[in-house]
């Protein structure tokens, strides 16, 4: 199995590595089909009529998970995330994309996955969160992708090196994660409720360092996966490599913290502005194009 990026970015395609030529691989690609239990049978990523059915790029000779839908193979994320939140004999179910308000009324978002415990009537006991985060990527993805279905070989190369694709974990986690965690986790923790987050490891490692606690203590989970090769079948599967027992309170205040840049350039760029604004001849909004040597 591929296990580098040097020459085409493409891990898996239509749920299958971009080597795998089996008759269930070519006709997943060849009709759309998705796998991993998306909402109806055919990928929907970016598009329903044309998807982009790209589901892990390769990053540093890793398959790196872009589409949130890949965590659902075998459902494995929600009985990871039962373990943690529910007892051991607990009954429980899921359901999905669950809007929550505020005080107000206003929207916080909704909830990927509300994990919920029922008695045998059907009443609800309890429920936890499960928040599921891929990666945003930059560069060009559609071009090798549709390179690839044009021409869907093993030796798959791509050379253009224009906007190559490659995981953007710094929008990722300031765009999604982290105010996904303030809004909606700060409601749940109100409301006692366990919270669970999946993620790749990688994408995990370029978070701050967060304090860990005992499975017992935690109210606040951080569930990692990696994508492990499994070699027999040509396919790549979901797998748990650890799980992060922090606590809700602990885990905001070090992901949401944003560590400080350079005073000594902050405080040069307000005398610039300073400066400008004294002698009224330069458009001072436009200052912050200066560059500070």
């Amino acid at each position: 199995m591929n296990t580098t990026d040097k020459f085409q970015p493409l891990s898996e395609v239509f749920g299958f590595s971009v080597e795998n030529q089996s008759d269930r691989a070519v006709r997943y690609r060849k009709n759309k089909l998705c796998p991993f239990n998306n909402i109806v049978s055919n990928c929907t990523k970016n598009s329903i009529e044309l998807p982009l059915g790209v589901c892990s790029l390769y990053h540093k000779k890793q398959p790196i998970i872009i589409c949130p839908i890949r965590f659902r193979e075998d459902w494995k994320i929600m009985s990871d995330a039962a373990a943690f939140i529910f007892d051991e004999k607990t009954t429980w179910t899921h359901v999905g994309e669950v809007k929550l308000k505020d005080k107000f009324g206003k929207s916080a978002g909704n909830i990927d996955y509300v994990l919920v415990s029922y008695d045998e009537k059907g009443r609800i006991i309890d429920f936890g969160s499960l928040e599921v985060q891929a990666v945003y990527i930059s560069g060009n993805l559609s071009g090798p992708f549709t390179a690839y279905l044009e021409n869907p070989t093993p030796d798959f190369n791509w050379i253009h090196a224009l906007k190559y694709p490659k995981p953007d974990y710094l929008s990722s986690s300031r765009k999604r994660l982290i105010p996904q965690i303030i809004a909606k986790g700060s409601i749940l923790k109100q409301w006692n409720k366990k919270q669970a987050v999946a993620l790749q490891t990688a994408f995990y490692e370029t978070l701050p360092t967060l304090p860990e606690v005992s499975k017992s203590e935690a109210d606040f989970a951080f569930f990692l996966y990696d994508l492990e090769p499994c070699k027999q079948e040509k396919r790549l599967e979901l797998t748990l490599q650890k799980v992060v027992y922090t606590q809700f309170a602990m885990a905001l205040e070090q992901i949401a913290k944003f560590e400080a840049g350079s005073l000594t350039d902050f405080t040069q760029l307000l005398q610039k502005k300073l400066d400008a604004k004294r002698i009224g001849g330069i458009n001072i909004h436009n200052l912050e194009n200066i560059v500070v040597e």
